[in-house]
């Protein structure tokens, strides 16, 4: 069934059978069912070349365009995700297992991210600076980097592509795109779009695919003549990726693990922190960048909220994530299962009880239970500063919000954190320099649910990466400081003479 509903999406995107380059098979698995539901071909080495040859040839006419122009692509490319949104987001929810909400949201992001960049090709701005010579103008402006290696992750497919390629495109970029080899279908669908926009418009070669496994992200991390790498993955796995691009000098653009924290006070509205906890940690099931791995609830109403957590995760239906109804579809992979399986036993083995759920579901395909976990102090508890990518929800009693930022900010990660209080001062302080560490900071809201109009990303191992909205553009262009003089003399700077 999902075989067919999978072919079905593509043929309606124009994609072939087995689309792309001629190496390897990367084979589609739907993580509900297990089965094959389809697949696409790596590229060659050969093929890889040719690709990036190509996209600089393009760059060098694309660059040119004026940015309303190309913005004008990027408005195309939104048209177009709008009138396939439902279809791409099936595909995404087939393919990532989330439900089809978040599958059809994924997708909505990828519009609004669209129609940000078509506004920001207006706003390309850099500034005028006041010289200390007379007669000159010291002005800074932005101009295209190049090639843009943007390596995405399975759990959001699409979004994170779209993030970087929409901004890119409009500030004048070429895109070359790594999906992960577990989400090949999406990444050819959109790319069947990108095709019908650049065809139309003359812009072949803004928007490429060049799929693959570890050697293709290999590839892109040592080309000299890709100078930023976008990547979204394990920290491990990120830590490689910024050695390998800083040996050449390029660029690196992270967004790596986190392992986001909810506060909860004494005053905090319980009935908002536990809808927010539950979607935080079981959205996705458990395997967004930004999920609620750690919580902190002051002593006073630990108890109340803890009960009612456990409530909350006895009513979420478990099930095919394209089903009316279900809020929690399957981890990714049995891998993931089994990642799943051994942080619960190591919890356990650590002094952690599980109160809520914690089982691998006997049925086809690769479904759990969400966990709650009972710890003891966070610093006793070394499996809570590991980021597990599964839906398990560490519980952390604490006396006071200092308590609770000290054991919060002592992780490795940085990402998202949120605290839940109807205090101004907890609020402010939890904002403040001295308060959460992380890159998205937020009060009474989740973890999860990040805006495009926010620049995206985290510190610490997280990375320190910036992605999506506000002043993140700029990652992807080159900074140029210019002086003008238009007078007759030749003042230097700092009052220096030089010869007669």
């Amino acid at each position: 069934m999902g075989r067919d509903r999978a072919k079905a999406i593509l043929d309606r995107f124009g994609v072939g059978a087995t689309a792309a380059g001629g190496g390897q098979l990367l084979e589609s698995l739907n993580p509900a069912t297990g089965q094959v539901q389809g697949s696409i071909r790596a590229l060659t080495r050969a093929e890889y070349d040719g690709r990036v040859t190509a996209a600089l040839r393009r760059f060098e006419e694309w660059r040119m365009w004026p940015a309303p122009k190309r913005g004008e692509i990027v408005r195309r490319l939104g048209e177009l995700l709008r009138e396939h949104r439902d279809a791409l987001g099936e595909l995404v929810s087939l393919e990532s297992g989330k439900i089809r909400a978040e599958g059809v949201g994924e997708v909505q992001e990828m519009i609004d991210i669209c129609d940000f960049a078509v506004g920001l090709s207006r706003q390309l701005h850099g500034l005028t600076i006041a010289s200390e010579r007379p007669q000159h103008r010291l002005m800074e402006q932005w101009h295209p980097l190049g090639a843009v290696g943007i390596v995405t992750a399975f759990n959001f497919p699409v979004a994170v592509w779209s993030w970087n390629a929409a901004l890119a495109a409009v500030c004048g970029d070429v895109c070359l795109w790594k999906p992960s080899p577990l989400t090949p279908l999406c990444s050819a669908a959109v790319q069947a779009l990108c095709d019908r926009v650049a065809k139309e418009h003359g812009a072949e070669g803004v928007f490429n695919l060049v799929p693959g496994g570890a050697d293709v992200g290999t590839w892109l991390c040592d080309d000299p003549r890709v100078p930023l790498i976008s990547f979204t993955g394990s920290i491990a796995t990120g830590k490689s990726v910024a050695a390998r691009v800083a040996a050449r000098l390029g660029r690196a653009l992270l967004e790596l693990g986190g392992n986001n924290g909810v506060i909860v006070l004494d005053d905090a509205d319980p009935d908002l922190a536990v809808r927010a906890i539950t979607f935080g940690a079981v959205g996705t099931a458990g395997q967004r960048c930004t999920s609620t791995r750690r919580l902190f609830l002051q002593r006073g109403l630990a108890r109340g909220l803890i009960d009612r957590l456990v409530a909350a995760y006895r009513s979420v239906r478990i099930g095919d994530p394209l089903e009316p109804g279900v809020l929690m579809g399957p981890l990714i992979t049995r891998n993931a299962v089994e990642r799943y399986r051994a942080a619960l036993a190591t919890a356990r083995e650590q002094g952690g009880k599980v109160i809520c759920g914690g089982a691998v579901l006997d049925r086809p395909g690769n479904f759990v239970e969400p966990a709650l976990v009972l710890a003891p102090r966070h610093d006793a508890f070394p499996i809570a500063w590991e980021e597990t990518f599964a839906p398990i929800l560490y519980v952390f009693e604490v006396e006071d919000l200092d308590e609770a930022l000290r054991a919060h900010n002592a992780v490795p990660q940085g990402l998202s954190s949120a605290v839940f209080t109807d205090s101004l001062r907890s609020a402010e302080q939890f904002l403040s320099p001295a308060g959460s560490d992380c890159g998205i900071a937020n009060v009474n809201a989740g973890t999860s649910g990040a805006e495009i109009g926010g620049a995206f990303g985290g510190e610490k191992e997280t990375g320190g990466g910036r992605e999506s909205g506000s002043d993140a553009w700029k990652a992807y262009m080159r900074r140029q400081t210019s002086t003008v003089n238009w007078g007759r003399d030749l003042p230097l700077a700092q009052g220096i003479t030089f010869g007669t």
